[in-house]
């Protein structure tokens, strides 16, 4: 027989002694070049890979740098606690409280708003739509992203703030059904799987009868008492924060479904099926197994659906009425708002004429503040996804 280890064992070493003498033959200078080549090579790939890190310093220093003299100017506690935004008159005011209050605002009521649907629709896509199914509903969802933001502003601008003035409660009343009805259908239906999995036979389909005709009495009760106060609502201006809340919903669906469905895809079968030997249904594994496993990504989700929402420009200069005022009561949807970015956007072509006046460099503490919220919230998804890629790990 022969013993094939020591001739591999043999090959090996005889490939590995080539090498080395053939390195030994090389002259100095050629591995000083070869060498040099090599580090090159590392420097400039680590140049590619860090360019966008380094476009980022930049952007921070720039902006940073012309942010400085109006904190130096006027300090931080006017910026940050007054409510009195006059930045041309001649005793200009920069309290931008309310401004910062109107971009917290409809970013917080878009996600709201976008937030149940888009977990909707990524509980479809990964567990209830067929695979045809699912390559085409999900491709009609993406192309929301590529709509232009203009294209979103024009359709608030035209479309639904002349429903909102006109129409008024109806509209609300109206759109708010539309919203909720599926909503508690799914609910409803989801409450009376659980309940049936507790009993058998006539006993089951009491319960689940039970629940689907009591419950759907229920909220066909909360749907009409919905219904008629909305009716009777007056809102004075169809450009308000509402309007651009709902926009920004659409805008930030796209982002939510797609990463919170990855997050779902990502908990794998074992999970699944793990459960449904149990005996548990297909609601109770979704609801007590695949969700909590996938409650970073989809937290993950929600950041940067907040994010698209809280940089957006163009739809909140065209539709929230520009109004630097908080809305009374505080969560009145209905008033006229006015956000960081639409103020950015709106006052730079005024002020640029006046260089290295406050009007001026308040603008740019502006865009640095909404720098640094990016950032932070950028970091709290990249957190949520790590921690979800441990936990599916077992780590």
């Amino acid at each position: 027989m022969v013993d094939t280890k020591d001739n591999s064992t043999t090959e090996c070493c005889g490939t590995g002694a080539k090498e080395s003498a053939g390195e030994l033959l090389m002259s100095r200078g050629a591995r000083r070049i070869r060498k040099a080549g090599a580090t090159l090579m590392h420097a400039l790939l680590l140049l590619v890979t860090a360019s966008s890190a380094i476009a980022v310093l930049f952007i921070f220093f720039y902006i940073g740098r012309d942010a400085v003299p109006f904190f130096r100017s006027r300090g931080f506690v006017e910026f940050f606690t007054r409510n009195e935004w006059f930045p041309a008159s001649d005793n200009a005011r920069f309290g931008a409280l309310a401004i910062f209050y109107g971009s917290a605002m409809v970013a917080v009521a878009s996600v709201s708003i976008a937030l149940p649907v888009g977990i909707a629709a990524s509980v479809c896509l990964s567990d209830i739509l067929s695979f045809r199914a699912r390559q085409v509903v999900k491709p009609v969802i993406e192309i929301l992203a590529a709509i232009p933001s203009v294209a979103y502003g024009f359709f608030a601008l035209v479309v639904l703030a002349p429903l909102m003035q006109d129409m008024g409660g109806t509209f609300l009343a109206v759109g708010s059904v539309l919203f909720l009805a599926p909503f508690f259908f799914i609910v409803s239906m989801l409450l009376s799987d659980l309940a049936s999995a507790r009993f058998s036979g006539r006993l089951q389909k009491a319960a689940r009868r039970g629940i689907v005709f009591g419950g759907g009495g229920f909220c066909l009760w909360i749907l009409y008492s919905i219904y008629s106060r909305l009716a009777a609502l007056q809102i004075s201006s169809g450009t308000n924060a509402l309007n651009v809340s709902i926009i920004l919903a659409i805008m930030a669906l796209p982002t939510i479904v797609s990463v919170a469905e990855d997050a779902l895809q990502a908990a794998g079968s074992g999970l699944r099926e793990g459960s449904y030997a149990m005996g548990a249904t297909r609601a109770e594994t979704m609801l007590k197994v695949i969700i909590p496993a996938a409650s970073s990504g989809i937290c993950a989700a929600v950041i940067l659906g907040f994010m698209r929402a809280i940089g957006e420009t163009m739809v909140v200069w065209m539709a929230s009425g520009n109004a630097a005022q908080i809305p009374t009561p505080w969560y009145n949807l209905l008033e006229p708002i006015r956000t960081l970015t639409a103020t950015i956007a709106g006052d730079m072509g005024e002020a640029d004429h006046i260089t290295g006046a406050d009007r001026y460099h308040v603008l740019f503490a502006m865009a640095l503040c909404l720098l640094v919220i990016s950032f932070v919230l950028n970091l709290l998804s990249e957190w949520a996804v790590k921690r979800s890629r441990r936990k599916m790990r077992g780590e």
